[in-house]
C-alpha cells in the first residue's frame, strides 16, 4: 500500500509541474482590470504653469500690437458733421428705378419736384443699369422706362458687368462724393447712410425731402 500511495504521489507532483511548465512556456491570457484610472496631470504640475505662463505673455504681446496700430480713415475737410458742404446748385441728383416708378404713382414730374425742394436748378442723371432694370421688368413699367428716356435726363455710363443698380450707385457715391441719391429702397438708403457725406432723396406726403443736407431745411425743403 505505501509504494502504491507514493506511486500515486509521484504521478500528482509530475502532472502539477507538466502543468506549470507548459504555463511558463505557452504563457498566461493576461489579467482583466476593472475600474482603471489614467494617470493625469495635477494642477500644480510644472508643464501646466509654464504653458499658462507662455499663454499669457502672448495674449498681452498681441494686446500691445492692438493698441499700437490704429486705422483712421482720412475724412476730407469738406465733410463736417457728415455734411458735404462742397456740394452747391446747380446740385448733381442720380435717380434710382423706385424713385422713377413712386414718382409716377405720385404725379410728380422729377425735375420739377426737386427743383421745389432743393429752390436750385438741379441736373438729373440715369445710369445704364436704372435703365437695365427697367428694360427686364417688362412692358409693365413701360411708362417708368419712357419717362428714364426723357431727353432732360443726361445718361451716365456703367463699364461693370450686370445690371445691379445698388452696387453701381454705391460705388459711383463713393468715388464721386458730388451726387445726391434720389431713391426710396430702405435697403440703399442704409447703405449710403454708412458713406459720410451723401445727401438722399425720397418721397414722402406726395413730395420730395432731403436728408443730410444742411442747407436743405433752411431753404424751406420740406422736413420729416
Amino acid at each position: 500500500l505505501k509504494v502504491r500511495s507514493s506511486g500515486f504521489e509521484y504521478r500528482l507532483l509530475l502532472s502539477e509541474f507538466a502543468i506549470r511548465f507548459s504555463a511558463r512556456i505557452m504563457g498566461r491570457p493576461p489579467k482583466r482590470k476593472f475600474a482603471v484610472m489614467k494617470p493625469m496631470i495635477g494642477a500644480n504640475d510644472s508643464r501646466i504653469q509654464k504653458k499658462t505662463e507662455t499663454s499669457k505673455e502672448n495674449t498681452k504681446a498681441i494686446g500691445k500690437k492692438e493698441k499700437s496700430v490704429r486705422n483712421i480713415p482720412q475724412v476730407p475737410a469738406n465733410l463736417f458733421f457728415q455734411y458735404n458742404t462742397s456740394l452747391g446748385p446747380p446740385y448733381h441728383i442720380i435717380i434710382d428705378t423706385n424713385f422713377i416708378n413712386f414718382s409716377i404713382q405720385n404725379k410728380l414730374d422729377i425735375v420739377k419736384a426737386a427743383m421745389d425742394c432743393l429752390y436750385a436748378q438741379c441736373h438729373i442723371y440715369v445710369t445704364d443699369c436704372v435703365m437695365g432694370e427697367l428694360e427686364k421688368l417688362g412692358p409693365k413699367y413701360r411708362v417708368a422706362l419712357r419717362l428714364a428716356k426723357d431727353p432732360r435726363f443726361e445718361r451716365l455710363p456703367c463699364l461693370h458687368k450686370g445690371t445691379y443698380a445698388d452696387d453701381c450707385l454705391v460705388q459711383r457715391v463713393q468715388q464721386h462724393a458730388c451726387y445726391i441719391v434720389a431713391t426710396c429702397d430702405k435697403d440703399l438708403k442704409r447703405r449710403l447712410r454708412k458713406i459720410p457725406g451723401v445727401p438722399i432723396m425720397y418721397i414722402v406726403q406726395h413730395k420730395y425731402s432731403i436728408e443730410r443736407m444742411p442747407d436743405a431745411n433752411l431753404m424751406g425743403a420740406p422736413r420729416v
